[in-house]
């Protein structure tokens, strides 16, 4: 397998190792990090019985890779999620003065413009696994559009948490969003991705436009472990 067929292992046995909690068979974020785990490139049944262990009793795993893995019986799908895996084909960075940089004091803003947009898993500490970039409304100083990084297996990073309020959209702001977290990425002589549910049409498009091309279907699983 690639690098970027299991992009959430190679992140997490890799520059993101400090935030990453299990063995060198099953690996998931922190869980006030992310919610993503983690098995290896060749799963086995061991692999699955750290997962289970890691994760407890009827505990959930999200896992997240390009085709289909044979999962065992004992463990039950709640959820499948069909996405797409998309990379920079050329380079797209663009500094844009405009955007503020979020840290830890701006956690209740983004949580709060996450839940009111809903672009996808965003935690408590996700802040804390790249840099995060938003404009707040002059009106009201509510944050109002932003974007980051989360995914970080060597030499790549994740564009992710790209999402508008309604009061901010058909602005552009999106699009100035991802370039200048693609400035920040290409500067380390890394390549930008992303993920999208291959479902969004017009967001695809709009990746498209910006110099992304898909790269791999990938499929998401909610599952529970045995109990």
């Amino acid at each position: 397998m690639e690098l970027l067929d299991n992009p959430v292992w190679h992140a997490l046995t890799g520059p993101q190792a400090k935030f990453s909690e299990g063995s060198s068979l099953a690996l998931r974020y922190q869980t006030d990090v992310a919610v993503f785990a983690a098995l290896p490139d060749e799963v086995g049944p061991d692999a699955w019985n750290a997962l289970a262990e890691l994760v407890g009793p009827g505990g959930s795993a999200v896992l997240f890779r390009p085709a289909a893995v044979e999962v065992p019986d004992d463990w039950e799908i709640a959820i499948t999620m069909q996405s797409l895996q998309m990379i920079a084909t050329e380079p797209i960075g663009e500094p844009d003065a405009a955007f503020v940089n979020l840290g830890a004091p701006d956690v209740e803003d983004m949580l709060a413009l996450v839940e009111r947009t809903r672009p996808g898993p965003f935690a408590q500490r996700t802040v804390a696994l790249g840099t995060y970039l938003g404009v707040r409304a002059e009106s009201a100083d509510r944050l109002v559009a932003m974007s980051g990084e989360r995914l970080h297996p060597t030499g790549y990073t994740e564009i992710s948490a790209v999402c508008t309020d309604s009061e901010a959209r058909k602005r552009g702001l999106a699009t100035r969003l991802v370039r200048a977290i693609a400035a920040g990425i290409e500067a380390r002589n890394e390549r930008p991705i992303l993920h999208v549910l291959a479902e969004n049409h017009s967001a695809i498009r709009v990746y498209e436009a910006l110099g992304f091309e898909v790269r791999a279907a990938f499929e998401t699983l909610v599952m529970q472990a045995p109990r």
